[in-house]
């Protein structure tokens, strides 16, 4: 996609199984021509957590164009509370305990992008060889290393690991944590479920995004996740952005 301001979005997606769960229960957006993109990972068992991400990605999918960033971001989080409500009531008449997904999602607007999201799926940023993960986990483990109370390495055993504090369809009302930031020619962001997080480190995803290729790298990923273990589903989504008017983009000569 190259909108207005010269601003061309590629991005690719892939989403696994996992080698050991029976059903995929992560689900994708991939909307580079709309500059929109998420990854939803449900939960609550069986098919249950496939139809809550599936309900999350099919809201935002709707999302109609809107004449700027801020209020692009209004209507996201209007999508997911009504989902929220949606999932609650399901639950309520299935006599299911949870039906959840956490969510992330990445919007973009001319030359700023914003990003939004609830639980323990995450977005990370590639700028000048430099990977920054732009999200907080919503979960108890966080909590815990935030207050110092565990290590790093103690977290990877912890009985908590798995408890996540926030998600759609969880409380009456969605706590959605979001930021804004402006784009840069060459950026390029990372958006995935936890099923990746928890087996490939991120000195590895840093070194998947060197490729600059959305294509290669979301698949390389997938791939050190599968060799990890691939104990959850894997989902990821890799973005880049390139600024078409850029006086440092290198321009090749057919002639050569």
């Amino acid at each position: 996609m190259i909108d207005t301001t010269g601003f061309q979005w590629l991005s690719a997606s892939c989403t696994h199984v996992g080698r050991v769960r029976q059903i995929n229960e992560d689900a994708c957006l991939d909307q580079a021509e709309r500059g929109l993109w998420a990854v939803a990972d449900g939960m609550g068992g069986h098919t249950l957590g496939d139809l809550a991400s599936r309900l999350v990605i099919e809201s935002l999918n709707q999302l109609p164009p809107a004449p700027s960033l801020a209020k692009l971001m209004t209507d996201a989080r209007d999508r997911l509370q009504t989902v929220n409500r949606q999932l609650l009531t399901e639950a309520e008449t299935r006599g299911a305990h949870i039906i959840g997904s956490t969510v992330v999602v990445l919007l973009a607007h001319g030359r700023r992008c914003g990003y939004l999201w609830a639980g323990d799926s995450r977005i990370y940023l590639y700028r000048g060889g430099t990977l920054r993960r732009l999200t907080r986990d919503h979960s108890q483990i966080e909590e815990l290393m935030s207050r110092h109370q565990i290590t790093d390495e103690d977290a990877m055993t912890h009985v908590a690991r798995n408890l996540i504090t926030r998600a759609v369809g969880v409380a009456d009302f969605l706590e959605l944590e979001e930021e804004t930031m402006d784009v840069f020619d060459g950026d390029m962001f990372m958006l995935c479920s936890d099923g990746l997080t928890n087996e490939v480190p991120e000195q590895d995803i840093r070194k998947a995004l060197v490729s600059r290729d959305c294509r290669d790298a979301a698949e390389a990923m997938t791939d050190m996740a599968l060799q990890g273990g691939g104990r959850d589903n894997i989902s990821v989504v890799v973005v880049r952005a390139e600024d078409m008017f850029s006086a440092e983009r290198t321009v090749l000569n057919p002639a050569l």
